[in-house]
Order: structure tokens, then sequence, then C-alpha cells
């Protein structure tokens, strides 16, 4: 079936439809990753986006059980320049396509991503369609135009749980072989408020020795402080961190009282909390090989990232120390607050995919609520 990508500003890109029929409307961005397309489609932080892989061949390895972020596709479509039908793992139990038409999602393949990224690296990230239905080009871009722009945008609300449960899972095997670093009994109990949570970072935490409880973004830091959590987790999510106030005022209510860690979506409610602002990166970090450093000890971390918007570093109190900048573009990538006991990173340190330089955080975020544990 043919298919078609328009974006608002009238490019049009065509191509072969591999997914559900139909029309799908989103935020287009391109992740830089070589693997783990099935985690980056069904990460919470890709709803409302139209996700480009730039690894040309896509699918060979199917789907799997184990590679899941959430119950179902997150992303509102897909698209790739060489779909692989045929797929070889030990681990796989579909084709991608059969994922993406069971729940859905719009999927084009056989487009140039490497004309469609240097478009969006130069004219930055915008809004676009997907479709099969053969409309008119031009009704196509009127619609893409018309759809609500990320900015201002709250949509962790349509990805949270809508009530609280506890997570004991830890990581999945990667090989038969091969198995995880585990603490046999919880030592910790982590209060995660999900905000467009991953698994991935769920199963490291039970991997560091946490028995975790998952709560919804809307509650309250009463609520979460009557469950007498050792630590509180503040989750990646999908949309613009200033459209969430009231995730920023549960984190007032809870700083200082319990340690906090914060990831992606978390770390730049951590700064709004603090005092400062957030804004709009021109075409956002997405990707799996993205230099950071740790400015304390000076070493670099290759890190997972998946984020639209940033903290501003001027805008922070002083007494808020930045601990990580991206080599890339210098933007700020990592907060401590020592006298308030939380600190929060921008990229993803539980590597749902990518790599395992960053897993240190994890044992940060075990030993402060150690070392501040009545």
């Amino acid at each position: 079936m043919d298919a078609v990508l328009v974006l608002e500003d009238g490019r049009v890109f065509p191509g072969r439809s591999f997914g559900a029929a139909g029309e799908r409307i989103g935020e287009v961005v391109f992740h830089t990753g070589m693997t783990g397309y099935q985690e980056i489609l069904t990460d919470p932080s890709y709803c409302g986006q139209l996700v480009t892989m730039t690894a040309p061949h896509i699918g060979n390895t199917g789907v799997n059980d184990f590679d899941l972020e959430s119950i179902q596709p997150q992303a509102s479509g897909f698209i790739v320049r060489s779909y692989s039908e045929d797929y070889s793992s030990w681990r796989s139990r579909g084709s991608l396509a059969q994922l993406l038409r069971a729940h859905g999602v719009v999927a084009i393949s056989d487009v140039d991503t490497r004309a469609l990224t240097r478009h969006i690296r130069t004219a930055g990230a915008m809004r676009g369609i997907i479709s099969t239905t053969g409309e008119a080009v031009g009704l196509l871009r009127a619609k893409a135009i018309a759809a609500p722009s990320m900015e201002g945008l709250d949509l962790t609300r349509a990805v949270s749980c809508e009530d609280p449960y506890g997570w004991a899972d830890g990581s999945a095997p990667f090989s038969p072989t091969y198995t995880y670093d585990t603490v046999e009994e919880p030592r910790y109990h982590v209060v995660a408020y999900d905000f467009g949570l991953k698994r991935t970072i769920l199963r490291r935490l039970v991997d560091h020795g946490c028995r975790v409880t998952v709560v919804p973004g809307s509650t309250s830091a009463a609520e979460t402080l009557a469950l007498r959590p050792d630590g509180v987790f503040y989750s990646n999510g999908p949309g613009d961190p200033a459209a969430t106030a009231y995730a920023v005022e549960t984190l007032r209510g809870l700083l200082g009282k319990v340690p906090v860690f914060g990831i992606c979506l978390g770390h730049q409610l951590m700064g709004l909390a603090l005092g400062g602002s957030t804004y709009k990166l021109p075409f956002g970090h997405h990707g799996a090989n993205h230099p950071v450093r740790h400015i304390p000890s000076g070493k670099v971390e290759i890190t997972s990232q998946n984020h639209g918007f940033a903290v501003d570093p001027d805008s922070l109190p002083a007494e808020v120390e930045v601990t990580h900048i991206n080599l890339n573009d210098q933007t700020v990538e990592g907060l401590r607050h020592v006298g308030l006991g939380c600190f929060s990173v921008q990229y993803h340190p539980e590597a749902g995919p990518g790599p395992h330089d960053a897993t240190y955080l994890f044992h940060e975020f075990t030993g402060l609520m150690g070392s501040l544990r009545h």
C-alpha cells in the first residue's frame, strides 16, 4: 500500500505502508540509535510523535516479549528507510509489522530518512502526518498545521497509570547465559511516579534492591509520604514540562522530606521545582550515542536520550549544582541539590535501549536513601 509523509512546511516524502492503514499526526523527530526499535516504539515519552529511525534496516530481529517498555506502542507513527518482513532472533515472537497493525500504528518505509533527518536538523522538529488514504497533499498538510504544537502540551495524563501497583520483576537476560547482578532481598521502598514510566527503569530499581510502588502522576505529596518511602523516583514522560504544573507542585512538597531521583521529564520537573525554567530544543536529543560529561569527575558517558526540552542553566538558583553537560550542544544533563537530598539526569541510565555507562546513578540513589534513612 502506498503511503506518504507530509510535513507542516509542505515537504513531502513518499513511501510504502507496513503498519496499520489510516493516518496519524504528530511531531516528527529522528532517533540515532542502531538498535532497540521495539523499546523506542513502546516508550511513552514518544506519545504524540512520529519517530524516524536513522538506522537504515529495521525489523530484522522481529519483536519479543522482553523489550516492551509499556503495554503497547506509544509513538503516533513510525518512519524507516528499509523494513524487513523477514526476521531472526532467539527471542522473537512475531514481526514488527504484526505488532504495529495489531495496535493501529501507521508506519511508512522506503522513505529517504537521510534527507528527512537533515531537513529536521536544519528546520527543526515540526508537525507532520503519515497517511495511506490517498488524500491530496494540500489537505494532509492543512491537518498537520491544525494539530497542536508540542509546546504547552501536557501529555503525561494520557500515558500515566490509573491506579497504584507494585513492581517486583528484575531485568530479563540478554541471552540464555547472561544475567544481571541482583540483590536478593529488597532493602528500600521506592515510590515511582508514572508520567510515562518505562519498564526497564522499574527493573533496574529492583536490580538495585528496591521494592517499588508505582503511583499515578496525579498522586499528591501527602499521599506519597503516607506510604513511608525511603525514596521517590520521578519518571520520564512526554510533552512540555512547563505544562505539567501539578507535578512541579507535588515535587516541591516532597523535596527535603525524602530523597528524590529524576530522569528525563523528571529531570526537567526537578529543574522547575528548584526555581529554574525550561525551553524547547530545536530538534531534541533522541538516540543512544550522546556524549555527556560528568563535571565532578571529568569522565565522559555515552548515553541514551529521548527529550525535546531542556533546563535553562542561567535560570537555576546558586545552590543548585549542574553535574552533567551534553558535549554536543552544552545543554544541562544533570542537577543536584545536596541540602534537599535530590538529583536528576536528562538522559536514561537504565539503558533501554542504550549503553550502560550511567548505571552508577542507581547506586547513587540507593546510597542516598541509605545515608538519609531514619
